[in-house]
């Protein structure tokens, strides 16, 4: 069995000792981050992204000249998901070898990426390379992707403007060009609370809840239906649920409050903006109704995360430079989203490829091969061959 470097095994066990779950701030993180890449003599862009120790990072490694404009991307992000109520076999914040595997949390999503990424900063700096390397590493992936739009700014900003880039989520090291969005809104219904016996007098936050429910199960059913469709993903449509419901108080009470969260993933190619403007339609429509009983009600809906979808065209650069290395380019799409949506709307076209399998991510005792890891030093290695001056074009 092929087994990673020292070098990243190290790294890992370090990035997985933080604990970056998304409430908690990665600034301590990044900024042991920064200063080992000041200590290689490099100069990073450390981006605080306001309250709360939030922030993202740019390591740069220059072209031979010294450039740092366009060349290649690697993004990771930094926060991972909460372990609270999972049942671990060990601590998820201290890497564990258990079977030619290595847990703790984000092993697989995505700090085993990240390891490689850092392990292999010494190699390219010590090579002539014809473009300039780029290390992103984003904050709050996993809340809706909110630290990708500023670092792709960042990167504009800066002068540094990668030409395409790899997305390291888990994908087993096969390349991923395509996946859909992820819109998430939260709605709040506010009625007027009454006497259960004097149902005359209240407004039922949650009856009229419901009927958004069964608005937004008519367009899941709507889409499963009619489509469109994509055979390249394993759900072939978008999809749309209703995910948490809450709401009253108490069960002779007419309830005041109902509070529905829904999402859907759409497809490229769809106009996302216009299914939020339909629900959001819908909902004035309740509001109407429910004021029309009492002037005091009311219904807010707020777009708490939004994604934006990947579908990069199977003979592009980035699709050909992956192949070039050695990754193997799949036909499949995926339905969770990425980063590389955003870096692609923002003029970096990205594709998907990272050690791991996205099947361990999130749940107990998550977990990457060791071999996934030299795997991914393998492909990294490639990589540096490849933009060596006077290596392959």
């Amino acid at each position: 069995m092929q087994t990673p470097t020292q070098q990243t095994l190290d790294w890992l066990a370090r990035l997985v000792a933080h604990d970056t779950t998304s409430r908690e701030p990665n600034l301590p993180l990044l900024e042991e981050i920064a200063a080992h890449a000041r200590a290689l003599g490099l100069m990073p862009l450390l981006l605080p992204a306001g309250g709360g120790g939030k922030g993202n990072l740019v390591v740069t490694v220059p072209d031979a000249a010294g450039g740092v404009r366009g060349g290649v991307l690697l993004s990771g992000h930094t926060d991972c998901v909460p372990v609270d109520g999972q049942a671990w076999a060990s601590d998820p914040f201290t890497v564990t070898e258990r079977d030619g595997r290595l847990y703790g949390r984000g092993t697989a999503d995505m700090k085993g990426f990240v390891a490689c990424c850092l392990a292999a900063l010494p190699a390219l700096l010590a090579e002539p390379l014809a473009e300039p390397v780029h290390l992103g590493l984003s904050h709050d992936e996993e809340v809706g992707c909110l630290g990708a739009p500023a670092l792709a700014a960042a990167l504009h900003a800066a002068g540094r403007s990668p030409r395409l880039g790899f997305v390291g989520e888990p994908t087993g090291m096969r390349m991923i060009r395509g996946h859909k969005s992820i819109n998430v809104a939260h709605i709040t219904l506010t009625g007027v609370a009454a006497h259960s016996s004097l149902t005359d007098r209240g407004v039922n936050a949650i009856e009229y809840g419901a009927e958004i429910v069964r608005y937004w199960r008519g367009v899941a059913d709507r889409w499963r239906a009619e489509g469109p469709f994509d055979d390249a993903y394993p759900v072939p449509y978008a999809s749309a649920s209703v995910n948490l419901i809450d709401g009253g108080n108490a069960v002779n009470t007419v309830p005041e409050r109902c509070r529905i969260a829904l999402e859907f993933r759409a497809l490229p190619g769809m106009d996302d903006a216009a299914h939020l403007a339909a629900l959001v339609g819908f909902c004035r429509d309740v509001e109407r109704r429910m004021r029309a009983e009492n002037p005091a009600a009311a219904v807010t809906v707020e777009v708490t995360a939004q994604t934006v979808g990947l579908d990069i065209a199977p003979d592009a650069e980035v699709v050909r430079l992956g192949a070039a290395l050695g990754l193997e380019p799949l036909a499949d799409k995926v339905t969770y989203g990425t980063e590389a949506g955003v870096f692609t709307d923002a003029g970096i076209p990205c594709v998907v490829c990272g050690p791991g399998d996205i099947a361990d991510a999130h749940r107990a005792d998550e977990s990457v091969e060791l071999a996934q890891l030299a795997a991914c030093e393998a492909f990294l290695g490639r990589l540096i061959g490849h933009l060596r001056v006077g290596g392959a074009s």
